[in-house]
């Protein structure tokens, strides 16, 4: 498959939104995205999104990046969320030293990254690196990836971290470095392939390796793309919630679309019921809130809009807490709604209900801790 490239990634993940919606049942029962989607997401250029432009990447923003996810969840959760952690995932890789970077994007800036952002592991330093062992979990895209990125806490080197806690860093390794455990049986994302990275005291080369202060600061190395110098503060959860907006989206268009055609025992038709019409207008209210939300703090992750003063580092993670929530209810409204016939398990409704209310609990995506972290800031003392 090959796209007109001066189209834009928006306007490519339109197909392969089509392209996984049509191969959504087989990732469901493989585990895991078929190749075809994974070529889809590849040659869309999401993993290209966030390269450095001195790698032939596109140093894009993070708006157009999020209105892409968008569509992409509309066909399938598990693909949007392949094709968004991607993505990010190689702007954590642009933070590594030049060298580092060269060898990541040597054949190109369209290597697939899989990315194991919680400290897992024991690293060691050793002469020329580090030796670096054990299992990270839940690694979305590890079936696909050509490098991972496995996060490490180092307790034996000095600590920046204003609390004490231990240094940590990311590790590069490529695909001939690491092994894959069986392990993704959810009942939500299943296309995910979220299964266990595993490193067998495998070799890495110091400018194979970054800290992740730096990605938290904004600080890449040998790029000034605004996507490169953007604090993790802004964007943290942006790769999580977007899918779920295109998810939503795709569950309401299902359950029109079905619903069209439905009548009750009495003959009546579904799409007349006044209850329906309102419980759908809700639920697109909910979308179109969340979405909102969303949309918002990519502008600001993208600089087209600027929170008050000391806002920036709470008010993003609160937002995106809060789209999710409005999300989980307006789908799971729409799947009360499908009657019976929306339990079968060939309805893609109850598909995109399950994959949101399971990428929802993802920890990134808690209103309780994001929203504390908002409520400490706006009740602080800031004379």
């Amino acid at each position: 498959m090959s796209y007109d490239s001066t189209s834009t990634i928006v306007d490519r993940a339109t197909q392969v939104a089509d392209i996984a919606a049509r191969h959504s049942e087989e990732a469901e029962a493989a585990r895991r995205l078929s190749p075809q989607v994974v070529h889809a997401v590849r040659d869309a250029g999401f993993a290209r999104h966030f390269v450095p432009l001195a790698h032939g990447g596109t140093a894009g923003g993070f708006t157009e990046l999020t209105s892409a996810v968008f569509r992409v969840g509309e066909g399938c959760t598990s693909a949007a969320w392949a094709a968004s952690l991607s993505a990010y995932a190689g702007r954590y890789a642009a933070f590594l030293p030049e060298r580092g970077q060269a060898e990541i994007w040597a054949d190109g800036p369209d290597a697939l990254l899989a990315a194991a952002l919680m400290p897992s592991g024991t690293a060691r330093r050793v002469d020329g690196g580090w030796r670096l062992g054990g299992e990270w979990k839940y690694i979305s895209g590890v079936h696909f990836a050509d490098w991972a990125l496995a996060c490490a806490a180092v307790p034996d080197e000095p600590s920046t971290d204003p609390e004490g806690r231990p240094e940590v860093r990311y590790f590069a390794v490529p695909r001939d470095d690491f092994t894959i455990t069986d392990s993704w049986y959810s009942v939500g994302m299943r296309g995910t392939g979220s299964d266990t990275l595993v490193l067998a005291d495998v070799f890495v080369p110091e400018h194979r390796t970054l800290a992740r202060s730096a990605v938290h600061a904004g600080r890449a190395p040998a790029s000034d793309a605004r996507c490169h110098i953007v604090p993790m503060h802004a964007v943290n959860s942006l790769p999580f919630a977007a899918p779920l907006v295109g998810a939503v989206r795709g569950a309401m268009r299902a359950w029109v679309e079905r619903t069209g055609s439905r009548v009750d025992r009495r003959g009546r038709a579904v799409r007349e019921m006044p209850s329906m019409q309102v419980s759908l207008a809700r639920s697109a209210a909910e979308a179109d809130a969340a979405e909102l939300l969303v949309r918002r703090t990519a502008a600001v992750a993208d600089g087209t809009e600027s929170p008050a003063d000391g806002e920036a580092a709470v008010r993003g993670a609160r937002d995106l807490a809060l789209a999710v929530e409005l999300l989980v209810s307006a789908v799971d409204r729409v799947f009360r709604s499908s009657g019976t016939s929306g339990q079968s398990s060939t309805d893609p409704v109850q598909r995109f209900w399950r994959d949101v209310n399971s990428a929802a609990s993802h920890v990134a995506l808690s209103f309780e801790s994001t929203g504390a972290a908002y409520g400490a800031w706006a009740l602080s003392d800031r004379s």
